[in-house]
């Protein structure tokens, strides 16, 4: 009986209600509403802060800024370049750097050297305005002792030392 059913031409023609064929759902407004809460704006400038006690050595330095808002961030694009200076005009590149947090330690600096930094948030909108410019310091290279001017008697010693960096050093401390 399967075999005779099979061979039997059938008609799968269904039928609708005619007021459901000709309803159409207007879906525009549930659109727009979806795309405004989806959509996110593009950050606020974040704030650099001034540089930190022992936040520097002779080739890095460990640079923060905050976020005074409750934007979505991404990440940070911070920049730096050296303050100018004509004796190092081949070094006057601007480095640019993503940084998840926000903080970053950067490498591979000069002794005694003025930096110049500034960083701007990013989110799937846009990139913020930069921040103001901070400027940080390395610490300075280690003076070389002229031990050939090192003199002493029972009560005093003179010792003579120099500096290797090219800017002027504010102080020295001389540990006994």
């Amino acid at each position: 009986r399967l075999e005779e059913f099979l061979k039997k031409e059938v008609d799968l023609e269904l039928s609708t209600l005619p007021d459901f064929e000709e309803r159409v759902i207007d879906f525009s407004e549930v659109e727009q509403l979806m795309n405004s809460i989806n959509t996110i704006p593009a950050p606020c400038a974040p704030v650099i802060n001034p540089q930190a006690p022992n936040a520097a050595t002779g080739t890095s330095l460990r640079v923060c800024w905050s976020l005074f808002s409750d934007d979505t961030v991404e990440c940070y694009q911070l920049c730096y370049k050296p303050v100018s200076d004509e004796r190092h005009s081949d070094e006057q590149a601007e480095h640019t750097l993503k940084v998840k947090e926000t903080y970053c330690t950067i490498t591979n600096l000069l002794p005694n050297t003025q930096y110049e930094f500034w960083v701007s948030a990013l989110n799937a909108s846009g990139i913020s305005p930069p921040s103001e410019r901070a400027v940080y310091v390395t610490a300075p290279s280690p003076p070389t002792i002229k031990s050939k001017k090192i003199r002493s008697c029972e009560n005093a010693a003179l010792v003579c030392w120099e500096s290797r960096d090219i800017n002027p050093v504010d102080s020295y401390m001389v540990e006994l």
